[in-house]
């Protein structure tokens, strides 16, 4: 359990002091945020901001990731080494879509169909791969199975259908993130949350795991402990760069960031036979996608009427007059009362059996 401890301080510390160098780095290159002329005006002052901040949560979750691995003193679990390689490769992604801005001087980085070719082939990799590499027990890092607190009986995919399944949940999680990342500090809050919340799964998965207290009750998630390691990485990274990413932000973590945290989220979900249940985890992400898709479907459907008056949902309340930090600390509630509301269901479900 130590090493959860410091995997954590290690990458808190990174973000935290890493992130003020990379303040400096990027300010003295002009890396600075563009802004949207549709979007709210009050944004505008934000023009400038360094942005790929998300750099720097990447590379601390390593760091962190190795520290808490070196105090184990043994190899790395083909669970954790997959999670990093889908959190690196979307954070690849994102990297190039914020890069393009920035040397292109424009809003818009990447092309929707070359981002989501991007994500694609990061997801099937992760996906052919998380389906082999058995441990001694035959667990492999994800199922075929549908899973909410775990494995649904008689819910399990061809390898086909899962691939798809793997893909859309990937796809939805890290556009989710990527969508909330809009107002300071909002998406980085609502994620340390999240994968705290993942610390505690995988913490009590390791101890009520078959290996160690078989029973009906008891959990086949491979490799807990370490998952539970690459989550403290991530709750602390995060929870380092708000400290600069909140309001007034010094620096956004951009598409660098939210998309490799979105995509790691689903990771955790796959691997901890909790993807349902990310649904309620992850609340926030949800309930602003979900007014992204209503605004879009209800403006076509009209021709050019609109159910909120912009979107995503943080905005709209924006444009209502609200301060953007009350936004953010009242969608930081929310956030907490899904990730309690998850967290209880999950325990609920071990106690109960049901």
């Amino acid at each position: 359990m130590l090493a959860i401890l410091i995997a954590g301080a290690v990458a808190l510390m990174s973000t935290l002091l890493g992130t003020r160098l990379a303040i400096k780095v990027l300010v003295a290159k002009g890396y600075g945020q563009l802004i949207r002329d549709d979007g709210p005006t009050s944004h505008h002052t934000k023009r400038g901001t360094p942005t790929m901040g998300g750099l720097v949560i990447i590379v601390a979750v390593v760091l962190g990731y190795a520290a808490g691995r070196l105090q184990v003193g043994n190899w790395p679990t083909a669970s954790a080494l997959l999670l990093l390689f889908l959190f690196v490769g979307l954070g690849a992604i994102g990297f190039l879509d914020d890069f393009i801005k920035i040397f292109r001087q424009r809003s818009l980085g990447l092309r929707s169909k070359a981002k989501m070719f991007g994500q694609v082939s990061v997801g099937l990799v992760f996906a052919l791969l998380a389906i082999r590499f058995e441990n001694e027990d035959g667990d492999t890092p994800i199922t075929h199975a549908i899973s909410f607190t775990r494995d649904l009986a008689g819910w399990e995919l061809p390898t086909v259908l899962l691939v798809v399944w793997v893909l859309i949940l990937i796809a939805g999680t890290s556009n989710g993130v990527n969508l909330t990342d809009g107002l300071d500090g909002l998406a980085t809050g609502a994620s340390v949350m999240v994968f705290g919340a993942f610390v505690l799964i995988n913490i009590w998965q390791f101890n009520q795991s078959c290996a160690i207290a078989p029973g009906s009750k008891c959990y086949d998630v491979r490799d807990p402990l370490d998952l539970a390691i690459v989550a403290s990485a991530l709750t602390g990274a995060c929870f380092g760069f708000l400290w600069w990413n909140t309001s007034p932000a010094k620096i956004f973590m951009g598409d660098t960031g939210s998309l490799s945290l979105g995509g790691a989220m689903a990771g955790f979900a796959l691997m901890t036979r909790t993807e349902l249940l990310l649904v309620i985890l992850g609340g926030l992400f949800v309930i602003i996608t979900a007014s992204v898709i209503l605004q879009v479907g209800y403006f076509k459907l009209t021709k050019g009427k609109r159910i909120f008056r912009m979107a995503p949902l943080q905005h709209h309340f924006e444009l209502l007059g609200w301060a953007e930090i009350t936004i953010v600390v009242r969608f930081w509630l929310i956030s907490g009362l899904c990730v309690a509301t998850g967290l209880g269901i999950f325990y609920w479900e071990w106690v109960t059996g049901l």
